[in-house]
């Protein structure tokens, strides 16, 4: 546990993490799944003489599949003498191991006996020509079943003919197995199959070939859980043909689509969650608790994580210490809904500070310039004049109403990228709105800014991986201090960086006597919003350097998108895409040619 540190004074509390595991107990349900898995074990069981049947448990990231899933399994192990469970995680096999993993977790629930009984049967059926030796083999053999599943693997996997005779054998096993419980008509072996639509398009296919063509036997039901519609034709399986399409229709029998948590039963569970966390004295307003339900569309995962953040934030950042929760959970939510956004507004530009407000001030214009059959009110034109100034547009005339349309469009060539689908999110518009109208709210979103820099890690190991050696780097920017980090992570990975602070200091090295690589740029010095494109446009057009080169910049416009290409350059506002950029450039063959690639993290 960590102590939290709290705002406006208050007495601090311990705070522990929440994790991200399924729930595998009633106890644990905070979610009120308890009464959905009751009801879909007993239909699981009831069904058993319709076997082999699939049933899918269907909803998106973070939705609870996992936890109902757990919950129905619970309840058939404890609740029912004649049904067996099998738990397989799609997501820890690639492509054909699927295949095989999902068909050994099946054969490993089976008797020993049983499978050894099986085995020396195939001898008489003639199903292998080696099934002497298999039949000695298991006959003499002291090992346990994962050494009889191993084996009957290996024999009936070995060609075309004995996969075909696969499915007869598993089926022969799956009915002899159902008629051996000693009190019970006939038993049941339930296999769950999780996170499916987390998978490699190979994956997913092998997981149902096992499901649909080995073992599509009787005694055998499967609960998978995934997200359907991240496996439709406009999915992760967009690439299937027809047969293919027709193929995965048949896997699934039936769906239970898991419902979206009401506003009584999800802000129950944001408060058990805090309780458990230890944050709930800081979320004591329903205010902020309807806040984080709403605004996490509902999604469990996204309000643990949210949770998560928000004690963390409190236990480390010295930043809160002065402003209210209600900050901290507005702040949070747009770090982790609206990523893009969020980076923007932390990396800031010096020529337009706050990214908040510009969006606010670009939502009145886009309301006035698209609508040029409405006079706008006197407030929303001076708004909207002064955000073209601040661009460096003239504001049309008051009367020139068919000009508004084609300055609307120019006015958003130099805003952030996301700017015009944002203005369409209500959701986003709200929180934004909401944030900038707290007290202080510029003051925090300046503290933050200058709080926050890049991280980067390499991974440890006995010696780190130095594959840019040799490899000289020239970072033009104003402010080298906001690139430590990064700067720091290339030299680590053996690149030489040298720092110049403006356009005269970085032609004394390009003149010099070292040969440079890659450079990499601010756009915006100063109050020049063009001065990295200016210098990059006058030393490519002298001769003085025409190699690689990357805009690290505060925001990404289409018009810096645009300048960025005919300079030859890439742009980027991540640090994680930084990395990635800058070991593609360097692989290209422009210049000094890389090793084979490391393995790094940013």
């Amino acid at each position: 546990m960590g102590k939290l540190t709290m705002p406006n004074g208050k007495a601090g509390m311990d705070f522990a993490l929440l994790n991200d595991e399924p729930v595998t107990e009633q106890e644990s349900d905070l979610l009120g799944a308890g009464r959905a898995a009751r009801k879909l074990a007993r239909l699981v069981h009831d069904s058993r003489t319709s076997t082999p049947f699939t049933l899918a448990v269907d909803a998106g990231w973070g939705m609870g599949k996992s936890s109902l899933m757990k919950l129905v399994e619970a309840e058939l192990r404890h609740g029912y003498r004649d049904v067996e469970t099998v738990w397989y995680n799609a997501w820890t096999s690639t492509g054909a191991d699927a295949l095989e993993g999902l068909i050994k977790s099946v054969l490993a629930r089976f008797d020993r006996r049983l499978l050894r009984r099986v085995l020396i049967g195939l001898d008489e059926q003639a199903v292998l020509v080696r099934a002497v030796q298999t039949v000695l083999t298991v006959v003499a053999a002291p090992f346990g079943a994962a050494g009889i599943v191993d084996r009957f693997w290996r024999d009936l996997s070995v060609d075309a003919k004995a996969r075909n005779d696969m499915r007869e054998a598993l089926r022969d096993l799956a009915g002899q197995w159902a008629q051996s419980a000693p009190h019970e008509p006939s038993r049941l072996l339930v296999v769950f199959v999780d996170d499916l639509d987390r998978c490699s398009e190979e994956t997913v296919l092998a997981v149902c070939e096992a499901v649909k063509v080995y073992l599509d036997v009787p005694g055998l039901a499967f609960v998978i859980g995934c997200d359907r519609s991240a496996l439709g034709p406009s999915g992760l399986l967009r690439d299937l043909g027809p047969t293919g399409s027709a193929f995965m229709e048949k896997i699934f029998q039936t769906s239970y689509r898991i419902p979206v948590t009401g506003d009584e039963h999800i802000e129950a569970y944001v408060r058990r969650c805090a309780e458990r966390s230890g944050v709930r004295q800081l979320l004591a307003d329903d205010t902020l608790v309807r806040l984080i339900a709403e605004r996490s569309d509902r999604n469990p995962r996204r309000i643990k994580r949210l949770i998560n953040g928000f004690g963390l934030e409190c236990s480390l950042n010295p930043v809160w210490e002065r402003f209210d929760p209600v900050a901290v959970i507005r702040t949070l939510l747009l770090q982790h809904l609206y990523a893009d956004f969020y980076r923007t507004l932390l990396a800031g530009d010096r020529s337009h500070g706050n990214a908040a407000l510009e969006f606010l001030d670009y939502r009145v214009a886009r309301k006035v310039l698209s609508r040029p059959s409405v006079t706008p009110d006197g407030e929303a034109w001076q708004t909207t004049a002064n955000h073209l100034t601040e661009h460096g547009l003239a504001a049309p005339a008051l009367d020139d109403r068919e000009e508004w349309g084609a300055v609307l469009a120019r006015l958003e060539e130099y805003l952030p990228t996301g700017f015009p689908a944002l203005e369409r999110d209500q959701n986003f518009v709200t929180l934004v709105e909401e944030l900038m109208g707290m007290p202080d709210a510029t003051d925090l979103v300046e503290r933050l800014r200058r709080g926050v820099g890049p991280v980067a890690t390499v991974e440890s190991g006995e010696e780190s991986p130095r594959p840019y050696a040799g490899i000289f780097v020239l970072w033009v920017d104003d402010h080298p201090e906001n690139n430590a980090e990064c700067a720091t992570y290339l030299e680590l990975l053996g690149a030489q960086v040298a720092v110049a602070e403006n356009a005269r200091q970085a032609e004394r090295i390009l003149d010099g006597p070292t040969r440079v690589d890659l450079l990499i740029s601010d756009v915006a010095r100063g109050m020049d919003g063009d001065a990295g494109f200016t210098a990059l446009r006058r030393w490519r057009d002298g001769g003085r350097y025409d190699g690689p080169a990357i805009f690290y910049a505060g925001r990404i416009t289409p018009n810096r998108e645009v300048r960025s290409r005919e300079l030859g350059a890439e742009i980027t506002m991540s640090s994680g895409e930084l990395y990635q950029r800058v070991d593609a450039v360097l692989r290209s063959g422009r210049r000094t040619p890389l090793p084979a690639r490391p393995n790094t993290r940013a």
